[in-house]
């Protein structure tokens, strides 16, 4: 495989089910003695196994900001946590008077000093001295301000079985995910993947290589900060399809796959620890609360033939903290979003430095997907490739294929017609043009079409805007563009962002806005 890293293990499970947990809890929290029942029903599903007993673990006083350490790892809850391994570690930050839930992932290949241990990998922290051990090391080396007041180690199992318990996830996959899997000795002996690029049902799959584990754990040919960056899309993606009464219909069941595979600290086994979680969130549910990523800020360093770390310096980490704990005023992400798009209706077309015109390529394109089964647009603007002189990814160029895989397996990809099965059963024809940034980084953005008119990814946008004539509906992450949305005729087209968003907002608005057929 090119760029091949160091295998990640497992992942993404804490994250998503934490978002279920507080939905489910908000409002069980909310119905007076039938939401007891349930606080207590979700206080023995948590009881299952052992209460996680760690140092470092502070009760929280009633109503006070709650801070989470989420763990995704291949640990078997109820057995001892040595020698297990993780490359989930999330910490989320609820506040009552915060219109925000904070997210930050930890990467798992920051270089640290592990207690007793060493210069090593954060996830090795988790894998040699367990939980205690983790919230040291990062106590210690990065955040000293961190005091876990709840743990929740989520084995990778429960992710699968959660994500089919909801009905499977609609995800905008950005490139062509393959690999075969050798046994080993064999270098190449990571798990299988076989995933299509474009918009489509991901279901959880355990060992199936077209699941959306398979998605969020694929780690062969990016860096640490790309597959975080995936992970918290498909949590966007999530959110944006199952509104809090499917959650709540499917609690049972979805409790019980939570206690199953997963084990916490004596808090969450309690009514009254519960109670204080639930309450809080049910506050924060009131304000309207959405999840806001903060990312962290690590830089990636050149690999050695064993090892590949990222770093960050002490200044970078008080500041990331401190965006971490900042609580978001209630109303004021819709302000800033009503008053910046107020500003864009009065601005002038956006700026298109970066990019240049290049209709041939694209026309080339749009002839490759002759049998679409509808308009075929595509982008008269699109960004330069710094690893191709050919910005499209194209089967016939062989220009974004992993030389170690066969090329009919990107036959069909670069780009691909095919059929979306709606969540109205319908299906719906579809194209895919994937383009790169920078093949060697995994910097792909997607042009995207359908004759789904309404997809879940398109539910709801951020604003909207003009530009040469097209009226472009704009989704973000924050303050960044990631979906720019197009309908025409009565169906629907899109570009999509990097997973680490590199293309700016202005470069997204200029694409979406040049779309021509």
């Amino acid at each position: 495989m090119r760029l091949l890293r160091p295998k990640s293990g497992l992942g993404l499970a804490g994250r998503f089910l934490l978002l279920t947990i507080v939905v489910i809890g908000a409002v069980a929290a909310t119905t007076a003695v039938a939401g007891l029942l349930q606080v207590q029903n979700l206080a023995d599903d948590f009881g299952i196994h052992t209460a996680i007993k760690a140092a470092g673990i502070k009760v929280p006083a009633a109503g006070a900001p709650e801070t989470i350490l989420l763990i995704g790892s291949d640990h078997r809850a109820g057995t001892p946590v040595r020698g297990s391994n993780t490359d989930t570690m999330l910490l989320v930050r609820l506040n009552g008077s915060s219109s925000t839930i904070n997210v930050m992932s930890m990467p798992r290949d920051l270089q640290v000093n592990i207690p007793g241990h060493g210069t090593d990998k954060l996830n090795a922290a988790y894998s040699e001295g367990g939980w205690g051990l983790l919230i040291k090391t990062i106590k210690q080396n990065v955040f000293p301000q961190f005091v876990p007041n709840h743990i929740l180690d989520v084995n990778f199992g429960g992710f699968a079985d959660l994500v089919n318990a909801i009905g499977c996830v609609y995800s905008d996959v950005d490139h062509r995910y393959y690999n075969q899997s050798q046994p080993a000795p064999s270098p190449n002996n990571f798990a299988s993947i076989n995933i299509e690029p474009g918009y489509q049902k991901l279901c959880g799959g355990n060992n199936q290589p077209n699941g959306a584990l398979a998605f969020v754990r694929f780690r062969h040919t990016d860096t640490d900060l790309v597959r975080e960056a995936r992970q918290q899309d498909f949590i966007r993606w999530a959110k944006s399809q199952y509104s809090i009464g499917t959650l709540i219909s499917n609690r049972g069941h979805l409790l019980k796959i939570l206690g199953e595979h997963s084990q916490s600290d004596a808090g969450l086994h309690s009514v009254s620890g519960l109670l204080k979680l639930f309450d809080l969130a049910a506050n924060m549910e009131s304000n309207g609360a959405s999840i806001k990523q903060i990312p962290f800020p690590a830089s990636l360093q050149p690999c050695t033939p064993t090892e590949c770390y990222v770093t960050s310096t002490s200044g970078q980490e008080q500041a990331t903290w401190a965006q971490f704990v900042h609580a978001t005023p209630v109303g004021s992400a819709h302000k800033a979003g009503a008053s910046a798009h107020k500003r864009k209706r009065a601005k002038r077309a956006p700026s298109t430095a970066g990019l240049t015109a290049d209709i041939s390529d694209g026309r080339q394109q749009a002839q490759a997907l002759s049998g679409a089964g509808m308009p075929v647009y595509f982008p008269r603007l699109v960004a330069s490739s710094l690893s191709s002189p050919d910005p499209y990814c194209s089967a016939v160029l062989a220009n974004c294929n992993d030389g170690d895989e066969p090329a009919t397996v990107y036959t069909h990809a670069y780009p691909r017609q095919y059929t979306i099965v709606g969540t109205d059963g319908k299906p719906y024809r579809a194209y895919r043009m994937t383009l790169t940034l920078n093949y060697e980084l995994d910097e792909f953005y997607g042009v995207q079409g359908t004759t789904w008119n309404d997809p879940p990814l398109l539910s709801s946008p951020a604003g909207k805007q003009t530009v040469n004539g097209h009226k472009l509906f704009l989704y973000k992450d924050g303050s960044k563009l990631t979906t720019v949305a197009w309908h025409h005729d009565g169906d629907a087209y899109w570009i999509s962002n990097t997973l680490t968003e590199n293309l700016t907002n202005s470069q997204m608005l200029s694409i979406a806005g040049s779309l021509v057929r």
